[in-house]
Parts: C-alpha cells; sequence; structure tokens
C-alpha cells in the first residue's frame, strides 16, 4: 500500500482498528532518546540517475580492504577468491534453489549439499556431516545442546579463548543450561588444570576452539585425554579450517562433534555474513544431529540419485520437541565453499595453510621488533601484539591505509592495549615491512 496517498481519516480508521488514539502512542514503547524528533531530511521526487549517482557519493565514503591493507580477523578472514565464483554462484540455478524436499525436482541442490557434507567430513575426520549451519556462532549452540540431549547433563565447560561472539550465542541459546567458562593462562592458552578438576559426571560437553581466539594452538590431544571416561562429549570450534592443511584433524585427536565456520574458503567478509557454519559428528550421534541431512542413493533403476535423510521434514515444526529448530542451511554460502574447495584442490589447499603459517610467522618476527608480543605459544595465522596508547596507534595506522587489527580489550578488559592480529596468503612480504614502518610511526 501507499501509505503516502492515505487521508488523515484513514489513518485514525488505522489506528482505532489497532486499539490507539495517535501515532505517538503507536510508538510509546520506543524510548525518546531513540527518536529522531523531527522529519527526515531527504530530498523529494528524484530521478533514478540521481538516486543512484548519490548512493555512489555515500558509498565511495566507506573503507575496508579495498582501500586499506588488512590485518583483521578475529572470525572473519580475507583470503582469496577465484573470479570464477562469482560467475558460478551468480547462476539462477544456484542462487534461486530453496526447499529440496522433492528430490526428483531438486537433484542438483541436493548433490551440491551431499558434496558439501563429503568435503566436510574429509576435512574434520568425522563420520557424519549436515547440510551446513547459519554460521559458526549457531552451529557451537547446537553442538552444546546436541551434546546435553545425548548425556542429559546441563552443565557446559566452555574455553573463554572460545570467540566471544560465539560465547554470547551459546549463551542465549542454552538459557536452561549452566554455562562454565575455562579460564586463560598467561601464554594465551586454555587453563587444562582448571578443565581436569571441572570435568565430572554433570557435565554434558567441553568446547574449545582451535587455533583459540588469539590464533594460539591448544593441546586437543590433552583435552581429549582428559575428557575420556567422562559422560561430557568433546566439541571442537574452528573459525579458520585452513589450519587444518597442517593440524590434526578433530577426529584424529577424539573429538566427538566439530563445528565451525566455513567463510575463509572462498567467501567475501560481507559486513559479517552470510556466512556458511559446519557442523560434523560421530556417526553413533547422527540421529541427534541439527538441520538436514543429505544422503546417496539409487533409484528404482538404479541411478544414483540424492535425498533428504535421517530427520522428517515435520521434524522441522515440532517447536519445543524438535531435535532442532534450524530448518534450512546457508546453502548458497555452503555452495560456494564446495566450489572453492573443488577449485583449489588438496595441494592447493595445504599450499595455503603454509602461506598462512608462514607469512605471519614472519610478521611476529618483525612486529617483536618493535612491539612486545605477549604469548609465547605456536599460533597459526593470529597473534597477540601489545602496545601503549593502542586506541590512538589504531587509528594512525588507518589514516596511513592499514588496518592494524582487532584491539581486545571490548572482549577481554584485562587485556588493555592488546591487539589481535591477522596474516593470510593475502599479504605480501612488502605489505608487512610496509606495516611495520607505518606502525613505527604511529609510535612515535
Amino acid at each position: 500500500m501507499d501509505y503516502t496517498s492515505l487521508s488523515n481519516g484513514d489513518i485514525k480508521e488505522m489506528l482505532e482498528v489497532i486499539g490507539v488514539s495517535s501515532v505517538d502512542e503507536l510508538f510509546s514503547q520506543v524510548p525518546e532518546s531513540f527518536k529522531l524528533g523531527k522529519p527526515l531530511e531527504l530530498p523529494w521526487l528524484q530521478s533514478e540517475e540521481e538516486v543512484t549517482a548519490r548512493m555512489a557519493e555515500l558509498s565511495g565514503k566507506n573503507s575496508g580492504t579495498h582501500t586499506h591493507v588488512s590485518f583483521l580477523g578475529a572470525g572473519a578472514y580475507e583470503h582469496i577468491t577465484p573470479a570464477v565464483m562469482k560467475h558460478l554462484l551468480g547462476r539462477s540455478e544456484f542462487y534461486t534453489s530453496y526447499t529440496p524436499y522433492q528430490p526428483e525436482l531438486a537433484q542438483g541442490t541436493l548433490q551440491g549439499m551431499f558434496e558439501f557434507q563429503t568435503m566436510v567430513c574429509e576435512i574434520t575426520g568425522l563420520e557424519v556431516a549436515n547440510a551446513s549451519m547459519y554460521d559458526g556462532s549457531t552451529a557451537t549452540a547446537e553442538a552444546a545442546l546436541m551434546a546435553s540431549r545425548i548425556t542429559g547433563q546441563k552443565k557446559i565447560l566452555v574455553s573463554s579463548l572460545l570467540h566471544p561472539e560465539y560465547r554470547r550465542v551459546l549463551k542465549t541459546c542454552l538459557l536452561q543450561n549452566e554455562i562454565v567458562e575455562i579460564p586463560l593462562t598467561g601464554r594465551g592458552l586454555t587453563d587444562m588444570d582448571f578443565l581436569a578438576e571441572s570435568v565430572d559426571e554433570g557435565v554434558a560437553a567441553v568446547v574449545v576452539q582451535n587455533p583459540n581466539f588469539f590464533g594460539a594452538i591448544e593441546d586437543l590431544d590433552l583435552v581429549s585425554r582428559v575428557v575420556s571416561g567422562q559422560k561430557a562429549l568433546f566439541i571442537v570450534v574452528t573459525s579458520e579450517p585452513f589450519c587444518y592443511g597442517i593440524l590434526k584433524s578433530p577426529g584424529q585427536v577424539g573429538a566427538d562433534i566439530a563445528v565451525g565456520e566455513f567463510q575463509p574458503f572462498g567467501l567475501a567478509l560481507n559486513y559479517g555474513g552470510p556466512y556458511a557454519g559446519y557442523f560434523a559428528s560421530r556417526k553413533e550421534y547422527l540421529r541427534q544431529m541439527p538441520g538436514r541431512i543429505v544422503g546417496e542413493t539409487v533409484d528404482g533403476k538404479g541411478n544414483r540419485g540424492f535425498v533428504v535423510t535421517i530427520a522428517t521434514r515435520e521434524q522441522h515444526i515440532r517447536r519445543e520437541r524438535a531435535t532442532s529448530n534450524i530448518c534450512t542451511s546457508q546453502s548458497l554460502c555452503a555452495l560456494g565453499t564446495v566450489v572453492f574447495l573443488s577449485l583449489i584442490g588438496k595441494e592447493g589447499f595445504r599450499e595455503i595453510s603454509l602461506q598462512n603459517l608462514s607469512k605471519t610467522e614472519y610478521a611476529k618476527s618483525r612486529l617483536r621488533e618493535v612491539v612486545e608480543v605477549p604469548f609465547d605459544c605456536p599460533t597459526f595465522n593470529e597473534f597477540v601484539y601489545r602496545c601503549s596508547n593502542s586506541g590512538v596507534v589504531l587509528k594512525k595506522l588507518i589514516e596511513a591505509g592499514y588496518l592494524g587489527g582487532a584491539p581486545l580489550e571490548g572482549y577481554y578488559p584485562e587485556l588493555k592495549g592488546h591487539i589481535l592480529f591477522a596474516v593470510t596468503e593475502r599479504r605480501t612480504k612488502e605489505e608487512i615491512d610496509g606495516f611495520i614502518e607505518a606502525l613505527k610511526g604511529a609510535l612515535n
């Protein structure tokens, strides 16, 4: 309806139907501090060309990875994105596909999901996977809920070095559970002594991120030994899955569930989403897995085919009695990661992982010449540095054309002046050296 054509009488009649006397009463629950208090200052009746030009002018004020050299990470990473991906994902048969409940009409969509599940299993070393989640944070929450259902327990032990935003989602989704955070050590690692003292028969799951939020590599073999023999399930979270080109997979270290984020596999930063979460587990927990699961079968003529399996469609609309209320998936984003992984192949996967590691170590050695790198543990493609007046320094770096990292004080108040610094294969030696010179100038 075109509301600009409504008369005062029409508006009054609508308000009466709603049961309020005025527009002000309709919005009375909105705090006054949030109200503009004056009409919007918008131009009237502009042409399409004028609007397009104005929007281009406004968007030109934005800065980002297209204008600055970025060393930001913290769960969203700037990796290579082959140009062919934009072309393939822009095909209408991919971006318009949605619900594949009629397999005879959706074999392409279902095969894409099946290939995604297969790649998740190959990367995580676990036996079964679902057809993607919304993102890494909701996948983590679903993993904890699943562990609680399987064990019948309510306590969840969570490393305080799990991504802070993942922890917030976890607490929001598990209001009926007890969330206990495992503190960090002075080396920027999860406190294993605290974990060993805290695991008992009342614990449903132990959740550890690797590499952790600081980029440090956790001793997952030790976590597995601590959890072994208890009811608790061991959940490994990863927001930078390129690490598995070098590190042991969750399956190899004894994890029961592996979840995380596939954004690094060819998905643009996109202001934080949409991304593609992944979820894998041991086969024995298959019927407790959330979301869609696609299986391979044959039809009456022996032809290969794909179907949504294990969970019925009605599972997704049973509200509080459902295993999970995630009833869709980030199918297009998941397909994008499949395209990306198919393009780079196994050798490319390992090569990108090695470049992430080696370039990070080079950046770390250069930064030690200028500032403190406080945590002395192995890292993958992220680490922490510390400097005084970090807020001023980061602003000066932006003026010099560099995004110098993510300040940690907002997440960890005790870490004032600490900055999380990420290096991917996109960064060159010249860019790292240029950053060091800019940092020296900002410090002085």
